[in-house]
């Protein structure tokens, strides 16, 4: 892709915004890939809740903990340089929990881990709270469906 084709590949991202298409069959026990073959996961239910738990696969919870954590990341990044900071090189981990809820059926909770030594704890639990609130498309998606709890570790 020369310049001119990128540039015009982020104008039509920034107005039109992005499309991930994925297709699953035998959901849990099944397979997933996306359209263009960038993601493909074999998936199985893990022994903690019954399932076959084969060795080498995922689960969806794998995939949603993989994606948040990369999109707070960014999310974290972004907000970082809007002030003229780095947090490029912050580490996040995302914990994804299922389990019954109350109502029936299953529910998530997320812990997420923000650790970047190089930022100041204040500062850093501040860029978090904006990341979080602000920016971050899986954190608006989740807000009042999924608790999400938040360590944060400066320096």
């Amino acid at each position: 892709m020369d310049l001119e084709e990128m540039n015009h590949a982020v104008s039509q991202t920034k107005a039109n915004g992005f499309t991930a298409t994925a297709t699953a069959i035998g959901g849990r026990n099944g397979h997933s890939e996306t359209s263009d073959g960038v993601v493909k996961a074999d998936l199985s239910v893990p022994k903690e809740m019954g399932g076959p738990g084969k060795p080498g696969t995922a689960t969806p919870e794998h995939l949603f903990a993989a994606g948040y954590a990369a999109c707070f990341g960014g999310s974290l990044d972004f907000v970082a340089k809007q002030r003229k900071r780095d947090a490029s090189k912050a580490k996040i981990t995302c914990a994804v929990t299922i389990g019954p809820r109350k109502g029936g059926g299953f529910g998530l909770k997320v812990k997420m881990r923000v650790e970047d030594k190089s930022l100041a704890q204040a500062e850093l639990v501040e860029l978090a709270r904006e990341a979080h609130e602000n920016v971050c498309p899986y954190s608006h998606a989740i807000r009042g469906n999924v608790d999400v709890e938040f360590e944060v570790i400066g320096g």
